[in-house]
C-alpha cells in the first residue's frame, strides 16, 4: 500500500495558500472583467440622457416655429460633428467627434443632422423616436454592420416639449466601439495590479510559511535533544509568541524531567508528616501494653486518639485537594452573600473564642455577593478561621472586613499576633507547609493550599502580609 508524501508542514500551508489567493484572483478578476464593460456602457447612456435632454431645451423654440432646418441650432450642431478634438484621454487619443446628433418633428422625420446624411428621411420607426413621441423612454442599439456586434451604436432620445405638448425628439448617438480602448486600457490595468499584488500576497505567504517551517523545525529540534538527555538551549521567537509559548512549556517540561523535584519533595514531606503520627500512636500503643494507672491509660489512649484523627485529617485534606486540582470549573454555582457565610463561620467558633477570651468583629462595607460553590467558600473560610484562632493573642483581637471598589469584592481576615517571618510568607500557600503554634497545636499545612485553590476556581486571588499589630488575610474576587 502507497504511503502520501511527507511534504513538510511550511509547504503544505503555501500550497493551501497558493490555492485560495489564485482562485480568489481569478473569481475577483472575472467578475470585474465581466461587470467592466456594462458599467461603462451604463456610465455611457446615463451621459447621452442628460445631453438629449439639454439639446431638447434648446430646440424647444426652433422647432416650435418650425424654422429648424435653417435655424441657428442646426448650424451648430452641423459644425459640432466636423470637428477635431485632437486630445489625448488618459493615454487614448481621440482625434473625431463619436457623438452623432439629429433632430424630428412630431411625425418622427428627421428636420437636422450632425452628419448632413439624413434630413428628411422618416425615423418614426426606429426605436428612440417612436418611443419618445409617445412619451416613454426611446432608447436603442442599432449595429452598423450585422455580422459584427461591435459596431453597435447606441442612440439615446430625448422628447422636446412645447406648451406640454411633445412637438419631436432629440437623439444623440455613440458607437459603441468608441469606449473599447478605455475598456481594454482597464482590463490591462487591472490585470497588470492583480498579478502584482498577487504575486506580492504569495510572497508574504511564502515567508510566512516559511517562518512556521523554521520555528516547527527548531521546537521538534529542541525536543529530541531534551528525548536525547542533551543539554540544550531553548529556541526563542521574537514575533511568534505562540512557538515561544510552547518553547517555554518544553524548557518547563524538561526542568520536571530532569530533577523530578517536585515529586520527591511532595512524597518525602508527606512521608514526613506520617511518620510522626504513627510513630506516637506506636509509642502509646507498647506503653498501654504494660500494666499502668487508670490516669496513664486515659492518657496515652487520648494521645492515640488525637494522632489517629490528625492522620485522618491528613489523608481527607489531601482528597480534597486532588478534587480540587482536577477540578477544570465550579460545579456547585448560587449567589452567596459574604456576610452570611462570615456570620456562620464567627458562630461555629464561639467556643475557641471564648477560651482564648478573644474579640471577633464583622465590618460590612459593601454588602457583597457571588456566585460560587457554597461549600467550598465556606471551607476556606473556615480554614481561614482556624488559622487566626491558632495564632491571635490571648485576649487578642480577630476582624472580619467586606467591601467592593473597582469592580473587585475583598473578604479581609486580620489576627492580633505574632507576624510571619520574612522567609516564610511565599511558601505559606505550599502544601505541607505550617509554622508552629503558640498552643502547640499542629497543623497538617494544606489548609492554606486549600483555601488557595478555591480562590482561583472563583477567579480570585490570595494575599497575605503582615501589619502594624499581626496578619491580614485577603481573598479577592472579581465582581458578578
Amino acid at each position: 500500500m502507497s504511503r502520501w508524501p511527507r511534504i513538510p508542514l511550511g509547504i503544505r500551508l503555501f500550497m493551501l495558500f497558493f490555492i485560495l489567493v489564485a482562485f480568489t484572483a481569478y473569481v475577483v478578476s472575472q467578475t470585474m472583467v465581466q461587470e467592466l464593460k456594462p458599467s461603462m456602457r451604463q456610465a455611457t447612456e446615463e451621459t447621452l440622457v442628460d445631453m438629449a435632454h439639454l439639446l431638447a431645451v434648446l430646440a424647444e423654440a426652433d422647432l416650435a416655429s418650425g424654422n429648424m432646418t435653417q435655424s441657428k441650432l442646426t448650424q451648430l450642431i452641423a459644425t459640432y460633428g466636423k470637428r477635431e478634438p485632437n486630445a489625448l484621454i488618459w493615454e487614448v487619443g481621440k482625434h473625431a467627434i463619436n457623438h452623432r446628433i439629429y433632430i424630428t418633428d412630431r411625425q418622427g422625420i428627421v428636420v437636422a443632422d450632425s452628419w448632413q446624411r439624413d434630413i428628411g428621411k422618416d425615423f418614426s420607426q426606429w426605436n428612440d423616436v417612436y418611443l419618445t413621441l409617445r412619451g416613454q423612454y426611446g432608447a436603442r442599439s442599432t449595429p452598423l454592420d450585422q455580422a459584427d456586434p461591435a459596431s453597435s451604436v447606441m442612440h439615446i432620445a430625448a422628447p422636446v416639449y412645447h406648451n406640454g405638448q411633445i412637438i419631436g425628439s432629440v437623439t444623440v448617438a455613440k458607437a459603441n466601439r468608441s469606449i473599447q480602448p478605455f475598456i481594454d486600457q482597464t482590463k490591462r490595468n487591472l490585470a497588470f495590479w492583480m498579478l502584482l499584488m498577487t504575486g506580492l500576497v504569495l510572497i508574504v505567504g511564502g515567508l510566512l510559511a516559511w517562518r512556521i517551517n523554521s520555528a516547527l523545525s527548531k521546537l521538534a529540534g529542541y525536543a529530541e535533544k531534551m528525548g536525547a538527555g542533551q543539554k540544550v538551549a531553548k529556541p526563542r521567537f521574537r514575533i511568534f509568541y505562540e512557538f515561544a509559548g510552547l518553547s517555554d512549556a518544553l524548557e518547563k517540561l524538561r526542568s520536571q524531567l530532569d530533577g523530578k523535584q517536585y515529586v520527591e519533595d511532595y512524597v518525602q514531606t508527606l512521608t514526613h508528616e506520617l511518620k510522626s503520627p504513627l510513630s506516637a500512636i506506636k509509642g502509646a500503643s507498647e506503653i498501654l501494653q504494660m500494666p499502668l494507672p487508670e490516669a496513664k491509660v486515659t492518657h496515652f489512649a487520648g494521645n492515640i486518639e488525637r494522632e489517629s484523627n490528625r492522620m485522618q485529617q491528613l489523608i481527607e485534606q489531601l482528597l480534597e485537594l486532588a478534587k480540587l486540582e482536577k477540578m477544570p470549573q465550579l460545579e456547585q454555582v448560587s449567589r452567596i452573600s459574604f456576610e452570611t457565610l462570615i456570620n456562620h463561620v464567627m458562630q461555629s467558633a464561639d467556643a475557641r473564642l471564648s477560651v482564648n477570651k478573644s474579640a471577633c468583629h464583622l465590618a460590612v462595607d459593601n454588602p457583597c455577593t457571588i456566585h460560587g460553590d457554597q461549600f467550598l467558600l465556606q471551607q476556606a473560610l473556615f480554614n481561614l478561621m482556624e488559622n487566626a484562632l491558632d495564632f491571635v493573642r490571648p485576649g487578642g483581637k480577630i476582624e472580619w472586613r467586606v467591601s467592593q471598589t473597582d469592580g473587585l469584592m475583598a473578604i479581609r481576615l486580620f489576627n492580633e499576633g505574632p507576624h510571619i517571618p520574612d522567609y516564610a510568607l511565599p511558601r505559606l500557600t505550599e502544601r505541607f507547609y505550617s509554622l508552629p503554634r503558640e498552643n502547640g497545636a499542629k497543623s497538617t499545612g494544606l489548609g492554606l493550599n486549600f483555601v488557595e485553590q478555591v480562590t482561583k476556581l472563583h477567579q480570585g486571588e490570595l494575599a497575605i502580609q503582615n501589619t502594624a499589630d499581626g496578619v491580614s488575610v485577603t481573598l479577592t474576587f472579581p465582581s458578578p
